[in-house]
């Protein structure tokens, strides 16, 4: 499997697109790993700092994603090296995506991603343009469908990602959130349910830390807690909570509902340091790492190990403090331990959710969208517990069942 791995990680990328915006000293990429299928998938991301060789490693982890999400195509993903607290966003937003804009009609989608909004920035944006959809690339590419197809598709993309969440159930608060608010923080926190389900092990009372407070690391904290877990600690960038006892549901969607856009906000909060110092010792079974990438240590790792670690679902692309694209020391060592569940998996909600609305002939309704993430992540769970039974190396065979696809 490394060996495979490693000779996916080196293959080189079959489109990389760069851009310099000429108003700004922004600089963008497009890296498409392959056209499989006739298109490719992925978000677009901003920060400052962002290179090319990140935009690469993206793309790849989306094709291994593709595998279990659907449909069978390649991986991609837009980055711009950009301050996104820069009052010129949008306007580098807009240059960027005119500038993609052929790419985006013929045989690339995209979405949302790290301080890039799905819903008040991609959708608008790329419709202005001329852009029926930010998916509609790959719906020309793949499908390659006739006009009356295309647009039944089209209009299930726009209205089903937007969709407004009102089975109490699954949204904090009723038509306050869409779909794509909360869908990849629901399919995090399934993977977890379904991963104990399938081990005949119940989930009710197992303590769970949340690393991050954005959409995904809330939304999979209120899912967890309905599901009877005790939430004991988050940590934020800005700070974070602890309560041994574990925050109660209606104490997570009071988090939840006052969080400042990405941000933990809540009166009592720690330092970052304080909570940083006290978190992985404080003693939780589940962990669900759902902020930046490549934070998580090997030491904060074997503290919770030794404080009763069973489970980690990967809300976050690549967790691990790891220079490698996948499956670095830290993730094989964490791999061998306890029961990690990658992120191709865990967090496919939101791909998952574009490739169902592609399909003909669905019911278009929050339960059904979120039941459909729910039993494609369970597959996925189960397809790698059927090659190997044991709770340990769970993301090893998960890579195996993929690259096989993929080599």
């Amino acid at each position: 499997m490394k060996d495979l791995l490693k000779k996916y990680e080196q293959k080189k990328a079959e489109i990389v697109f760069e851009w310099n915006d000429k108003h700004t000293d922004a600089q963008g990429w497009v890296v498409i790993n392959s056209l499989r299928g006739g298109a490719a998938g992925g978000g677009t991301r901003m920060r400052k700092g962002l290179n090319q060789n990140e935009v690469e490693s993206l793309a790849k982890t989306m094709e291994v994603k593709f595998t279990v999400a659907g449909p069978s195509i390649g991986g991609a993903k837009s980055g711009i090296n950009f301050d996104p607290n820069d009052p010129r966003k949008k306007e580098v937003l807009e240059r960027w995506y005119a500038a993609i804009k052929p790419l985006l009609k013929n045989y690339y989608g995209t979405g949302g991603d790290l301080n890039v909004d799905e819903i008040h920035e991609v959708i608008p944006i790329t419709k202005n343009l001329g852009v029926e959809h930010p998916q509609e690339g790959v719906f020309n590419g793949h499908f390659k469908p006739s006009p009356e197809e295309k647009s039944v598709a089209i209009k299930q993309l726009q209205e089903g990602v937007l969709l407004n969440v009102k089975n109490h159930h699954l949204t904090p608060k009723i038509n306050a959130y869409t779909v794509a608010d909360l869908i990849t923080g629901y399919g995090v926190s399934e993977a977890v349910n379904h991963f104990y389900n399938i081990h005949n092990e119940k989930i009710e009372g197992k303590r769970v830390i949340i690393q991050g407070w954005g959409n995904v690391g809330a939304a999979a904290a209120f899912y967890q807690a309905q599901l009877g877990t005790k939430v004991v600690g988050i940590i934020d960038q800005n700070g974070g909570l602890i309560n041994e006892k574990g925050f109660n549901l209606d104490e997570i969607t009071h988090l939840f509902l006052e969080k400042n856009g990405n941000k933990l906000n809540a009166p009592n909060m720690l330092s970052f340091d304080e909570v940083n110092e006290k978190i992985w010792s404080i003693g939780a079974e589940i962990f669900i790492p759902a902020a930046a990438s490549r934070l998580v240590t090997k030491e904060q790792i074997d503290v919770m190990i030794n404080n009763n670690l069973e489970v980690i679902s990967c809300g976050a692309n690549v967790p691990f403090a790891d220079k490698e694209i996948f499956f670095g020391p830290i993730g094989e060592y964490t791999d061998n331990k306890v029961s990690l569940i990658p992120d191709f998996i865990a967090n496919c909600g939101m791909a998952r959710v574009f490739a169902y609305l592609m399909q003909n002939n669905i019911e278009m309704s929050d339960t059904a969208i979120f039941e459909d993430t729910s039993n494609v992540i369970k597959g996925a769970i189960m397809k790698s517990f059927e090659k190997n039974s044991s709770k340990t190396q769970v993301a090893k065979t998960a890579f195996e069942i993929a690259l096989a696809q993929l080599t």
